[in-house]
């Protein structure tokens, strides 16, 4: 049977809840951040290749990566926002004193992933990032 009564956002239970909604869209950043990282790493590391085998073609191995860490990295980015999104629900929920017991330590996304995914794709931290590296890619590649 679920309580019925409202919560105040000093409530010790309204506060736990928000920490856990904070601490999945800062993992949800710290992914993305982490992608971009694994990226160079690997796009560097294949670059490396290039020069050590004086083979031009393993250039275009380092496309592999670039479009697997863009996928991966506009997941969690389009997950971020639908977290945030649920964040600012339940925020605005609680300014109008209809939080239930049944709101509370339910932590899931709002929105269509397939939507947001096409949203985050044309975000800044994205569409900057990736396609440099893949420009420059092909510009060396070009040039051997």
């Amino acid at each position: 049977m679920t309580e019925s009564r409202s919560y105040d956002a000093e409530s010790s239970a309204v506060q736990t809840h928000l920490k856990i909604m904070q601490g999945v869209i800062e993992r949800m950043a710290e992914n993305s951040r982490a992608c971009k990282i694994w990226c160079v790493t690997l796009v560097s590391a294949s670059l490396i290749l290039v020069a050590i085998t004086d083979n031009p073609d393993y250039i275009l191995v380092a496309l592999v990566p670039i479009v697997m860490f863009l996928i991966l990295d506009t997941y969690y980015l389009a997950l971020e926002r639908a977290f945030r999104g649920s964040y600012n629900t339940f925020v605005e929920e609680l300014k109008n004193d209809n939080i239930s017991s049944s709101d509370l330590y339910i932590v899931k996304p709002t929105g269509t992933l397939p939507r947001l995914f096409m949203h985050s794709l044309r975000s800044f931290s994205i569409y900057i990032f990736y396609p440099i590296l893949i420009i420059s890619i092909l510009i060396i590649w070009s040039i051997f």
